[in-house]
């Protein structure tokens, strides 16, 4: 049986909050989207997309918000809270969510009924993928998440601060994960620990976690299952912090012992991690970099590498750029990206990856979280 004990985590500080400047830039950079497209304004209803785009930070996943951001005027939150703290927002709305605490039936239908007296002299909006556009009246509906996507691929220095935030959580998500990985422990087991860990990291819920958290595969959710001596257990974990969500992952040798096989393969995964980095400058290929690292992974030894490089990371889970030959992006100052190399094989028992997170500047790049170690034992 494990000798797994759960340990008090204690808080390691409250998340930065957005620069209420830098939110108004981030929404004049989307007018100028807006007004090239002919577009009267836009309405996302994306929680991640309105902190980001005003510093209000919908904490309650149950009930929507929404923002309304005019091109040429201003920008309008709508919330149920009562007190909301909205800094680059130029006005709050009220909804009605609920009578005596119970939800009403249609939420979305509850906060356009507040949004659309505004509508009715615009012509047209553009739309993110959350957003009701059948509840909305009068203006025509024009899905533009795709656009949205490279605009906000440049990150400005607070959103960058609440991603290393996000890592800080994960390595202590990590920290844990590796005290208390032993044979016999389950991997459902190891999943909360290692949630609540970042959860106190935080100091307040996560709005997003995951993804990978099964030991001797390459991946997939936590099962009832005990992890076995020799295995390699890979985990891939997002932490999402007030929708800013870095995209981690690394490898650890259950029993604490490796294979030849398993130490070869982790020192060719290192190889290729400093191979990759060398692509990280502005202008450069991503499908060149992906090239790159498919030639020198799959096959090797016989193992296989079989999923993209890598993505963009911030407020969804994959974001632009992607380090993937279905699409042709080039890196760009700005960018924040993964870059999870992985060799798989029955005889690795699992296989290893390892992903980092790194940030695109003038001079190169720089690795958000080498502060975690990628050791395996």
């Amino acid at each position: 049986m494990p000798r797994y004990i759960p340990r008090l985590m204690t808080s390691h500080g409250s998340p930065p909050s957005l620069d209420p400047e830098l939110c108004r830039v981030r929404q004049d950079r989307l007018r100028a989207v807006l007004s090239e497209k002919k577009l009267d304004g836009a309405v996302f209803f994306d929680r991640h997309y309105v902190h980001a785009l005003t510093g209000y930070w919908h904490a309650q996943p149950l009930t929507p918000t929404a923002l309304l951001l005019r091109t040429d005027g201003d920008a309008t939150v709508f919330t149920h809270e009562e007190s909301p703290d909205a800094p680059a927002a130029d006005q709050v709305l009220a909804y009605v969510p609920n009578y005596l605490f119970t939800f009403r039936e249609n939420l979305p239908a509850c906060l356009t009924e507040v949004m659309n007296p505004l509508l009715q002299k615009v012509s047209s909006l553009g739309v993110d993928h959350q957003t009701p556009a059948a509840l909305i009246e009068g203006p025509d509906c024009q899905e533009i998440t795709f656009d949205y996507q490279y605009l906000r691929r440049l990150k400005d220095q607070d959103e960058i601060a609440l991603l290393v935030f996000s890592i800080e959580c994960a390595a202590q998500a990590y920290k844990e994960a590796k005290r208390i990985i032993e044979p016999g422990l389950s991997e459902v087991s190891l999943m909360a620990a290692m949630h609540e860990a970042a959860t106190n990291a935080a100091g307040e819920i996560l709005s997003g976690w995951g993804q990978d958290f099964r030991s001797g595969v390459p991946g997939g959710a936590a099962r009832r299952r005990a992890v076995e001596d020799g295995e390699i257990y890979i985990l891939d974990v997002g932490v999402g912090i007030r929708g800013y969500r870095c995209d981690l992952c690394r490898a650890y040798a259950v029993g604490g012992t490796l294979s030849d096989e398993q130490f070869a393969a982790y020192e060719k995964i290192r190889e290729v991690i400093t191979l990759g980095e060398s692509y990280f400058r502005s202008g450069v290929s991503c499908r060149d970099m992906f090239g790159a690292v498919e030639a020198e992974l799959n096959g090797w030894n016989g193992y296989s590498f079989a999923h993209h490089a890598g993505h963009g990371i911030g407020l969804d889970a994959h974001e632009v750029p992607r380090i993937n030959p279905q699409w042709d992006d080039t890196f760009a100052v700005g960018d924040v990206v993964a870059f999870e190399p992985g060799l798989y094989g029955d005889v690795l028992k699992g296989g290893i990856r390892l992903e980092n997170n790194y940030q695109i500047t003038d001079e190169g790049f720089i690795n958000l979280s080498r502060r975690i170690p990628m050791e395996l034992v």
